[in-house]
C-alpha cells in the first residue's frame, strides 16, 4: 500500500500536466490516522466530480460502542457523521481554486428523514465514509498545488471533526442516537397494542413549504383528542402522550384547508425516522404502511385484480390481468393487490388523489346501473373483508361521500388544524343501532379471496445482452471493492431526481410512489434492478426476487449491487418502494 508521502510526490510531480495524468492517483494510500482511497477520477474538471473514501479505526475514531451496537442506533450515528461531514467540507467548499467544479467537496445531502446510506458505513473495523473531490484544473491542465490543499489541508481537519469522537458534540450524538432509540420503541409499542400509527402531542406537521420539508413556524401544535389520546413510556424521553390510531378502518374528515391531507402526509412519512427538530420525530406510522394513489397510464403486470374487477365485457382474465397503459381505477385496484403482496399492514388513502369509481359508488348510480353491469366492486366495499381476513387497516381522507361513514370504526375530523374524534356524532346520523350495525342497504358483493402472489418478476424474462469488458477504474480492489478486476459491464443507469429513473433505454416512472423520501433511494433502486436484470434466476417471482435483494443486502451490503466500487449517494428504500419499480418496470 502507498503511503502520504508518496501521493504527496506524486502531487507534485504532475503538476501543469494534462487533466488525465490525474488517472495515476487512483487507488490506496495510507495516511497517519486513516485509510484514503481515491475510487474514481473524474475525466475533466467539468465532469462529475471524484470519488474518495476514508476508513477511520474504531482506535482511532474512539466513539463509543454504546452509540452503534444496535442497528437503529448505528443507523443514527451514521446519519450523525454523514450531516457533519456536510458541514465541515461547506466550510472549504471551493476554497481550492480551477475550473468547473475544481475545489468541490460534497457528500450526500440529508434531508429531514433518517435513512441508511452509503456515505457512510460502520463495521467491525471501523467507519467508513464515501465523499466527492473536484479535481482542480484551470481548463485541462492539473492544478497539484491545490490539490494537495485539498488532501493535506482541508481533508484531516474535516475527518477529525467529524468522525473523531474528541471533536464531535457528544450531546448531540448522544440525543441523535437516543432519539433513535425512542422510535424503535414506539414501533414496538405500535404492535404490542395493535395501533397503526402514533402521533405526539406538541409535533409539528405542516411545512414550512411546497419545496420545504423543514417544519412551519407558529402552526397549531398536534394535540390528541381525549377519547383517542395514550400515554407511552419511553426509554430516553420518559412518559410520552399523544394520539393512537388503533387498527382497524379510521376515516379522516373536514372542510377544505383543515389539514386533512397534511395530517395524513405525516402519517405517510412516519414509516421512516425523522431527526431531532424535525416535528415530525414521534408521529410514528406502521413501517409496511403503503400510500395508495390512481396512477393513469401506469403499466400493470400479471396482477389479480379480480377482487375489484371482473366480468369485463369482453371476457377478458382479471385474475392475471396485464396493461401497457392502466386507468384510474385499474391502477388503483392493481395498487391495493401490489401492496398486499409487498407485505403491508395499512393502506393509506386520499380521496382527492383516487379514482372516483373505484372508491364508492352511491345508491342512486347502483340503481341506474346494476350490479351484473358493473364490473368494478368499489374499494368501500372491500374495506372490512381486507382488515378481517387479510390484516389490512386503512386510513382514509374523505371529503365528498358520505358512504364511507357506514364502515368506519373511528371517524376523526380535521377543524381549524385541530383534531376531533367524531365517531359517536356520525354513529348517530347514520343511525346505527346499539350493536354498531348500519341500517343502510346493504349490497351483495362477491365473496373476497386473497389473491395468489406467483407472478414472475419483470426481470425473470430479461435475456443480457452480450457487452464487451473493460477494466473497471480504481485501481486495486480493497476491502471495500474499490479496485480493478475485468468483467463485464453493466448495463448504464440515470437517475432523473426522485422521480425517474433509466435502466439502459427503458425508463421506470415513480412520480406516484409517494414514500420516497430521497433521490438516493431512487439511485438504490436503479441499482437492484440492474442487478436483478442481470444476475437473478429466470424463474423467479416476485416476492423471490425482492427476498433475494434484501437477504443480499443483508449479508453484503452496497458492495453486492456496485460494480467496482461503491459510490457515495445511495440511500436504502424500503421493501415496499423495491415492490414498486419492480412493478413498474415495464421490460
Amino acid at each position: 500500500m502507498r503511503t502520504a508521502e508518496e501521493l504527496q510526490n506524486e502531487l507534485r510531480g504532475m503538476d501543469r500536466r494534462s487533466y488525465p495524468a490525474y488517472k495515476a492517483l487512483a487507488g490506496t494510500w495510507q495516511f497517519e490516522k486513516y485509510r484514503l482511497t481515491i475510487d474514481h477520477v473524474q475525466g475533466d474538471p467539468f465532469a462529475s466530480p471524484s470519488s474518495l473514501h476514508v476508513e477511520l479505526s474504531h482506535r482511532q475514531a474512539r466513539i463509543p460502542e454504546r452509540y452503534y451496537e444496535n442497528p437503529y442506533a448505528k443507523t443514527a450515528l451514521r446519519d450523525y457523521i454523514v450531516r457533519e461531514a456536510g458541514r465541515q467540507f461547506e466550510k472549504c467548499n471551493f476554497k481550492a481554486r480551477g475550473s468547473g467544479k475544481s475545489g468541490l467537496m460534497s457528500i450526500s445531502r440529508c434531508g429531514q428523514e433518517v435513512l441508511e446510506r452509503s456515505a457512510c458505513e460502520i463495521d467491525g473495523e471501523g467507519i467508513i465514509l464515501r465523499f466527492h473531490v473536484g479535481f482542480p484544473a484551470f481548463g485541462r491542465t492539473i492544478q497539484a498545488k491545490e490539490l494537495e490543499k485539498i488532501l493535506f489541508d482541508f481533508l484531516p481537519e474535516c475527518i477529525e471533526n467529524a468522525m473523531c469522537w474528541r471533536r464531535l458534540d457528544h450531546r448531540a450524538v448522544e440525543q441523535a442516537v437516543w432519539l433513535a432509540e425512542d422510535q424503535e420503541a414506539l414501533r414496538k409499542i405500535l404492535v404490542e397494542r395493535q395501533w397503526v400509527a402514533f402521533a405526539a402531542n406538541g409535533s409539528v406537521l405542516p411545512r414550512k413549504s411546497g419545496v420545504s420539508e423543514l417544519p412551519m413556524t407558529g402552526s397549531v401544535p398536534f394535540t390528541a383528542p381525549d377519547s383517542m389520546t395514550e400515554t407511552v413510556e419511553l426509554p430516553h424521553r420518559g412518559k410520552v402522550t399523544g394520539m393512537a390510531v388503533p387498527e382497524g378502518i379510521t376515516l379522516i374528515v373536514g372542510g377544505g384547508y383543515h389539514g386533512k391531507s397534511t395530517f395524513l402526509e405525516a402519517l405517510q412519512n412516519g414509516v421512516y425516522n425523522h431527526i431531532g427538530g424535525d416535528g415530525r420525530e414521534l408521529v410514528i406510522t406502521d413501517n409496511t404502511a403503503v400510500k395508495l394513489r390512481a396512477e393513469d397510464g401506469r403499466s400493470v403486470r400479471n396482477v389479480d385484480i379480480s377482487m375489484f374487477i371482473n366480468d369485463l365485457p369482453n371476457g377478458r382474465d382479471t385474475t392475471c390481468f396485464s396493461t401497457m397503459d392502466a386507468s384510474g381505477s385499474t391502477s388503483q385496484a392493481a395498487g391495493v393487490v401490489e401492496s398486499m403482496e409487498a407485505g403491508t399492514r395499512l393502506l393509506l388513502i386520499d380521496e382527492d388523489t383516487s379514482a372516483t369509481n373505484f372508491m364508492v359508488r352511491d345508491a342512486l348510480m347502483q340503481r341506474v346501473i346494476s350490479r351484473e353491469k358493473e364490473p368494478i366492486t368499489p374499494f368501500i366495499e372491500r374495506m372490512r373483508a381486507l382488515y378481517e381476513q387479510a390484516g389490512i387497516s386503512t386510513i382514509l381522507v374523505a371529503g365528498s361521500s358520505g358512504a364511507f361513514f357506514y364502515e368506519a370504526d373511528r371517524v376523526i375530523q380535521m377543524d381549524r388544524y385541530h383534531v376531533v374524534d367524531i365517531t359517536e356524532k356520525v354513529r348517530n346520523i347514520c343511525g346505527q343501532n346499539a350493536c354498531g350495525q348500519h341500517v343502510m342497504e346493504q349490497v351483495q358483493t362477491a365473496a373476497f379471496e386473497m389473491p395468489v402472489f406467483d407472478r414472475k418478476s419483470p426481470a425473470a424474462g430479461h435475456k443480457r445482452e452480450v457487452t464487451d469488458t473493460g477494466r473497471e477504474r480504481g485501481g486495486r480492489r480493497g476491502r471495500h471493492g474499490s479496485g480493478a478486476a475485468d468483467r463485464p459491464r453493466t448495463m448504464k443507469v440515470k437517475i432523473m431526481g426522485k422521480e425517474m429513473l433509466m435502466l439502459d433505454k427503458e425508463n421506470v416512472d415513480l412520480r406516484y410512489t409517494e414514500q420516497l423520501a430521497d433521490s438516493e433511494q431512487t439511485t438504490a433502486l436503479a441499482y437492484f434492478m440492474r442487478y436483478l436484470l442481470e444476475k437473478a434466476k429466470s424463474a423467479q417471482t416476485v416476492r423471490e426476487s425482492v427476498s433475494e435483494i434484501e437477504t443480499l443486502f443483508e449479508k453484503k451490503g452496497w458492495q453486492a449491487f456496485c460494480s467496482g466500487y461503491v459510490p457515495c449517494g445511495l440511500a436504502r428504500p424500503r421493501t415496499q418502494e423495491i415492490y414498486a419499480v419492480l412493478n413498474r418496470y415495464r421490460g
